[in-house]
């Protein structure tokens, strides 16, 4: 029988898509506040694999991935997820554009071997956390590259964020170490 641990902690990872630049700012600065500065920043993507989110977002997305210098742990993932959904409902209310969802924060983290993302959506793929709140293993490392699974999300199949995401993993191994 195995013994149960506490688990190395991780890398915080927050991925924000909106069509306005100042929505996304305010995300940083927020995000920044609460859980510490960044690491890393991607550059600006066109979010353009999916009209999904036009109806209730707009056209014209653009989306940002960010990691912070915190690594956390990764029972904190509940929390963080309804901390993000509460953050979009805040910049939603004090918006003045059209969309009823002018911010989206899709909060996860990354190790060596996985990218994990939180849901509030429950799918075949997704493990029950707590709180109305799904794990998704969305990619996971192997042969030296990001793969993909069947349910991966179109954009995280793409090579540039998969070049932002190699950068990710490089800078948790160079910390998963440090007692956080």
């Amino acid at each position: 029988m195995g013994e149960a641990s506490a688990h190395r902690h991780v890398l915080c990872f927050v991925a924000a898509f909106s069509r306005y630049p100042d929505a996304i700012a305010w995300a940083r600065q927020r995000l920044e506040t609460h859980w510490g500065p960044l690491a890393l920043e991607s550059a600006l993507f066109e979010f353009r694999e999916t009209a999904f989110y036009e109806s209730t977002m707009g056209p014209d997305l653009q989306k940002v991935l960010w990691a912070f210098q915190q690594l956390i742990d990764p029972a904190s993932l509940v929390p963080r997820k309804l901390l993000t959904n509460q953050w979009e409902r805040e910049y939603a209310a004090r918006h003045a554009g059209p969309e009823p969802r002018p911010l989206n924060l899709d909060p996860g983290y990354l190790t060596e071997a996985k990218l994990i993302l939180a849901s509030t959506k429950d799918r075949d793929h997704r493990i029950y956390l707590d709180q109305g709140v799904f794990a998704e293993n969305t990619l996971y490392f192997h042969a030296g590259s990001w793969q993909k699974r069947p349910w991966t999300y179109p954009d995280y199949q793409r090579a540039d964020y998969h070049q932002f995401l190699v950068r990710c993993r490089e800078y948790y191994r160079s910390r998963k170490y440090e007692d956080s």
